[in-house]
């Protein structure tokens, strides 16, 4: 079964970092996802650009109408994601619970019900 891992961020929380601390959180991080890509239970993993460069896109009269946004009514925003496909739920979890800065911050663990086909 295919799983979603989420972590949220903000700029506030990402400046607090000193910025030598970056580089060692980067690699924890990037031995987190080739330890995982390696058993062939992630699929990807995906770090998004702070939410002020996020776009809203909506169809006005058949047409694009783009705005800057998100609108967000919270500080925090979705800044990671993974894919995962697991055996079991357990299992997910623990790949979840082994998530770097789980110690720290909650990593939210979404099981995916449907999917379709790419190539269809």
């Amino acid at each position: 079964m295919k799983y979603l891992l989420m972590i949220y961020g903000n700029r506030e929380k990402w400046e607090s970092m000193s910025p030598d601390a970056w580089p060692e959180a980067i690699a924890r991080q990037e031995a987190f996802n080739a330890r995982y890509r390696e058993t062939g239970e992630l699929l990807g993993s995906y770090g998004l650009a702070d939410a002020a460069q996020a776009k809203l896109v909506r169809r006005v009269k058949g047409m694009p109408a783009v705005t800057d946004g998100p609108y967000l009514e919270t500080k925090e925003y979705l800044a990671s994601f993974w894919l995962l496909d697991c055996e079991s739920e357990e299992r997910a979890r623990q790949i979840a619970a082994d998530m770097p800065f789980a110690d720290a911050e909650p990593v939210e663990l979404w099981p995916i019900l449907h999917e379709s086909a790419a190539d269809q």
